[in-house]
């Protein structure tokens, strides 16, 4: 019995890997921050890529009519 103590003491004191069980609890937190964030803004970024993918097409379209 006092065997087990001693182990479950020991167990409970030793601090060794703390650390970076705390570091990936963080990356997992940030993570879950990172997907939601990206699955929340889809479609309002989707739109503001489209919007930024059109005026370069037309700002490239006019360059190149002005070249001509």
């Amino acid at each position: 019995m006092q065997a087990r103590m001693r182990v479950v003491r020991r167990w409970i004191s030793d601090e060794q890997g703390v650390t970076s069980t705390e570091y990936a609890l963080l990356g997992a937190m940030f993570a879950v921050a990172v997907l939601g964030s990206v699955v929340t803004l889809k479609g309002s970024l989707a739109d503001t890529y489209e919007v930024i993918a059109s005026a370069v097409t037309a700002a490239v379209v006019t360059a190149l009519a002005m070249v001509s």
